[in-house]
């Protein structure tokens, strides 16, 4: 079931409960950019997301530059955005304000 497409209406309610989160053009997918106050602070949290990410067997699309921090997540396989998408980005978000 988590690696099911959602379908519009559930992608649309589930980012309607994932502040900053948005649809990416062109794409089944969905993206947010994290920002930190510094490299250290943006690196914990890709750590923390990396951990998270290999235990479900669910890795992300990022990009890191200093403090910022882009995620696109996708579930490839199944084309498009799935539970596990959102669950991962559920995790971003809790692990968004640690070490800060």
């Amino acid at each position: 079931m988590a690696r099911a497409l959602l379908t519009p209406d559930e992608r649309a309610s589930a980012l309607a409960d994932l502040p900053g989160w948005t649809f990416v053009a062109g794409r089944d997918a969905i993206t947010k950019v994290f920002r930190f106050p510094d490299f250290n602070a943006a690196f914990a949290f890709m750590t923390r997301v990396a951990l998270k990410a290999e235990k479900m067997d669910h890795h992300p699309e990022w990009f890191n530059v200093y403090n910022r921090v882009e995620i696109t997540l996708s579930t490839h396989d199944a084309g498009g955005v799935t539970g596990l998408d959102l669950e991962l980005a559920r995790f971003a978000e809790c692990s968004e304000g640690h070490g800060r």
